[in-house]
């Protein structure tokens, strides 16, 4: 099916998308509804599992599959995929796995979400310095800010992919080749945009996604990237009978990781996430990324348009290529709580945000299969909830 075809066939759409029926999920940057092909599938497998061992031969496969599809759909090989949620994980094997040296600096943004930033932190007990890029709007990360801000000791840079409060997204591969030229590791967190607009990894050494965002898919599985070139440099921090040889399974006297990037996978791994992850990725892939990004941005000027007619005031990225399916706003009048309050009684999912400063804004995220007529009947709401 087309997503032109879905999105003009209203029985159809409500039955993949069953959140669709009775409320507007218009939350997916915060925890995504699942689609009835994710929740379906992780039915049949618990079924599956009441009746047989959990980890059958046919879930072996399926663990495979989801490798390469979530290879496929960044850019990179299955063997550079480690199948893990949720992002701060793939987020902290990164910073522990490096072998960092008293005085190497990781520059990151302050302001970015906060998984993205305390495992940079951290390495503050290691000697490292975290370096904080300072943009001019919130959010706003642009490449010749971070080639301003790299010094002689800069060892990585770690950015969000899209800033989960503005939705600006960043320019990957300008950032990626510009600091793969000056020798400096790049560390990408695309939960907020992968699922929803191209994420290439193809100058990002390290990146981690879970899947219930943009993805479709269940909480805490995900997409853990590492470029093959820097597996002997990235060691393993969690280590167990999965990664590490141990023939039938006997410990044996020296480490010795698995070749690919499961050696970032110590044990057994969440095979009810992954089966569901793996009719996520089969879901997105039927309709296509650039269908996909394409409804996004159309559904975002609607948005917007009207959201402007009633005086709401836009934070971050309308129009371009560092706008996404992010929506933030705050009102001219009013408490963005109390509105929230308002819109979830509705039936209407979105998300409420403060700013470092404590200011309120409300955030839209709506997804492919949201449609306009759904945006317009948020407005309603909306507006009732700010004239009352």
């Amino acid at each position: 099916m087309t997503l032109e075809n879905l999105l003009n066939n209203e029985e159809e759409r409500i039955r993949r998308f069953p959140i669709a029926k009775e409320k507007i999920f218009l939350g997916h940057a915060a925890v995504t509804a699942l689609p009835l092909c994710a929740a379906e599938a992780m039915a049949q497998y618990a079924h599956s599992s009441s009746k047989d061992h959990q980890e059958f031969p046919e879930f072996i496969e399926t663990m495979n599959d989801t490798r390469r599809l979530a290879a496929d759909l960044i850019g990179a090989k299955a063997s550079e995929i480690a199948i893990l949620g949720p992002t701060s994980l793939g987020l902290s094997l990164f910073a522990n796995g490096i072998d960092w040296r008293a005085g190497d600096e990781v520059l990151c943004y302050q302001d970015d979400y906060p998984a993205n930033v305390y495992p940079w932190v951290e390495l503050q007990r290691k000697g490292v310095k975290t370096k904080f890029l300072e943009p001019e709007e919130s959010g706003t990360i642009t490449p010749e800010l971070v080639e301003s801000s790299i010094g002689p000791a800069t060892r990585l840079v770690a950015l969000a992919s899209c800033h989960y409060l503005t939705g600006y997204r960043i320019d990957i591969d300008t950032i990626g080749k510009m600091l793969r030229e000056r020798g400096i590791l790049f560390a990408l967190d695309g939960i907020q945009t992968c699922g929803a607009f191209p994420t290439p990894v193809q100058n990002v050494d390290f990146m981690s996604c879970d899947a219930h965002k943009w993805l479709l898919g269940p909480m805490a599985i995900g997409i853990v990237y590492v470029k093959q070139e820097n597996f002997e440099m990235l060691r393993p921090t969690l280590l167990g009978a999965w990664n590490v040889h141990s023939p039938d399974y006997i410990t044996q006297e020296k480490i010795k990781f698995h070749p690919t990037a499961r050696r970032y996978e110590p044990g057994v791994l969440n095979a009810s996430g992954i089966v569901g992850f793996k009719a996520a990725l089969e879901l997105i892939n039927e309709f296509g990324m650039k269908n996909i990004s394409s409804q996004l941005l159309k559904l975002k000027s609607h948005l917007i348009n009207k959201l402007e007619s009633l005086g709401f005031s836009i934070n971050g990225p309308k129009i371009g290529n560092n706008a996404s399916s992010i929506t933030t706003f705050k009102p001219s009048e009013g408490n963005a709580l109390a509105i929230f309050d308002k819109l979830t009684k509705a039936g209407i999912i979105c998300s409420c945000r403060k700013d470092r400063s404590g200011e309120q804004f409300l955030r839209f995220s709506p997804h492919f299969y949201n449609t306009e007529t759904e945006i317009d009947r948020t407005i309603e709401i909306l507006t009732l909830g700010t004239n009352s």
